[in-house]
């Protein structure tokens, strides 16, 4: 009965272990030791696959966020931000999948579960106290099985992370070698030479840390006092994520641009012409765009794709891809992804009079994140049209990448070599038992067929022996 509450403690103390928790912006507003949703569901995923009773099991997305949300509810831990204003008086919290949602542990998540003493406790007989402990543990197995994750239980196991035998330096590298690896597998990659020399760089940016954005935090009152607005609509909230990325002379501008508050407020409208304006003239200055031209292999693998229409391998590959970005600018590329899919939607904010809004966006956008002189203008839009439309899936972890480096990583702690199996095959494997039929087989074939050679009196001897 407790082999359930042995599982569950388990994925807490993977999430505790495992989830980035860091400083993080949202709305120009700092929370402190959060993390993302989509992370969450990630580590949930993986700790599931490297458990030996799970790894055979199909586990989807939606399973791991239903694991999510039954935390939540249990209060292991809670959103932060808007949103826990938003359903402070709600009795049951949506978790979302998503790397927009930010969520902070519960100080007593480590023992939620656990058997607690208390002095009611001391005054109870031991039958009595090992029947509350059983009750407790069965709500726990209830509730895993509810959402189909305790399917078949050993007898005997117990539940560890084998993780955390590992190194976080040699974890980093298995991810990151079967994030390689399965990237092969999908697109032609001749030379790996640049994308292992610059995943591992980190491209600079005007703030010189990753985490921290803008440190001037009188901008944040600056910008929430001109927008004289009761609620923020999704366009100006995309629109304001992207610039936490832009130094602080562009929000400085933008601040001043914005019409002061007064009794009479501005259209909306007219914040959004002024937000547009300042995100085109930020990303049109910048030398650089937000993918790195050295990985035009990539690009065109992923192209591709796109044009073979393999959608699924195609968004597949985009999520690994990303995957081998730096942190910095692998979250302005979503923010901006995110902000121009918003602003392409036709029943929005018109960006042109005489041309739809998404025309008006990929013309204009697609040189903010990929130039090339090899690719085409077309090719280009292609890839910035499919990137923006899939943006929600882009930093999601493919579940092939979880269930292969989950295997990696047992493999790692059973002691076997790493070098002698990958973990991939590009041909199909056989038992030796088939290997030895097979072989049979064939001989019996080819002595058939010099018989056959040798009983045949239309071909002369000389052919003969040159054919056998």
């Amino acid at each position: 009965p407790f082999q359930a509450t042995q599982l569950w403690n388990s994925i807490i103390h993977a999430l505790h272990g495992q989830v980035e928790i860091k400083r993080r912006r949202q709305h120009l507003r700092t929370y402190k030791n959060c993390f993302t949703g989509s992370n969450a569901v990630d580590v949930v995923l993986s700790h599931l696959m490297q458990s030996m009773y799970l790894s055979r099991n199909d586990i989807s997305r939606l399973k791991g966020v239903r694991v999510c949300q039954a935390l939540m509810d249990h209060k292991v831990f809670e959103p932060v931000g808007a949103k826990l204003h938003l359903f402070k008086n709600e009795k049951e919290t949506e978790f979302e999948d998503a790397n927009t949602s930010l969520y902070k542990f519960v100080n007593s998540s480590l023992t939620t579960l656990l058997p607690r003493k208390n002095k009611d406790n001391e005054s109870l007989s031991p039958e009595q106290i090992c029947k509350q402990k059983t009750k407790r543990h069965s709500k726990v197995e209830e509730l895993l099985k509810s959402i189909n994750v305790h399917a078949s239980l050993p007898p005997k196991i117990m539940v560890n992370d084998p993780t955390r035998l590992l190194s976080k330096r040699v974890i980093e590298d298995v991810w990151k070698q079967q994030t390689l690896l399965r990237l092969l597998q999908l697109i032609d990659v001749p030379f790996l030479e640049d994308i292992l020399v610059s995943s591992v760089k980190t491209k600079p940016n005007c703030f010189g840390k990753e985490d921290l954005i803008i440190s001037n935090t009188f901008l944040d009152r600056e910008i929430a006092s001109s927008l004289n607005l009761p609620e923020l609509d999704k366009w100006l909230c995309a629109a304001i994520e992207c610039l936490e990325y832009f130094p602080d002379q562009f929000v400085v501008m933008v601040s001043q641009q914005l019409p002061q508050s007064t009794n009479k407020p501005c259209s909306l409208n007219t914040y959004k012409k002024i937000l547009f304006g300042t995100i085109i003239k930020y990303y049109s200055q910048k030398k650089d765009c937000l993918l790195d031209t050295q990985h035009l292999d990539i690009h065109s693998g992923i192209i591709e794709l796109i044009e073979k229409g393999k959608t699924d391998q195609a968004l597949e590959a985009s999520q690994l891809y990303l995957k081998l970005l730096t942190p910095n600018i692998r979250e302005e590329l979503h923010r901006l992804l995110t902000f121009i899919a918003i602003a392409s939607e036709s029943g929005g904010y018109k960006l042109q009079k005489q041309f739809e809004n998404r025309l008006v966006i990929i013309k204009t956008c697609t040189k903010f994140i990929l130039q090339s002189k090899t690719l085409s203008k077309p090719q280009a839009e292609l890839l910035t049209q499919f990137l923006m439309d899939n943006h929600a899936d882009l930093l999601k972890t493919p579940l092939t990448l979880l269930e292969l480096t989950s295997r990696k990583l047992e493999s790692l702690l059973e002691g076997q070599d790493p070098d002698t199996n990958s973990g991939f095959t590009f041909c199909q494997r056989v038992t030796a038992k088939e290997y030895e039929d097979q072989n049979k087989q064939t001989n019996q074939y080819l002595l058939a067929l010099v018989q056959e050679m040798d009983s045949d009196p239309t071909i002369p001897s000389k052919q003969k022996k040159k054919l056998v």
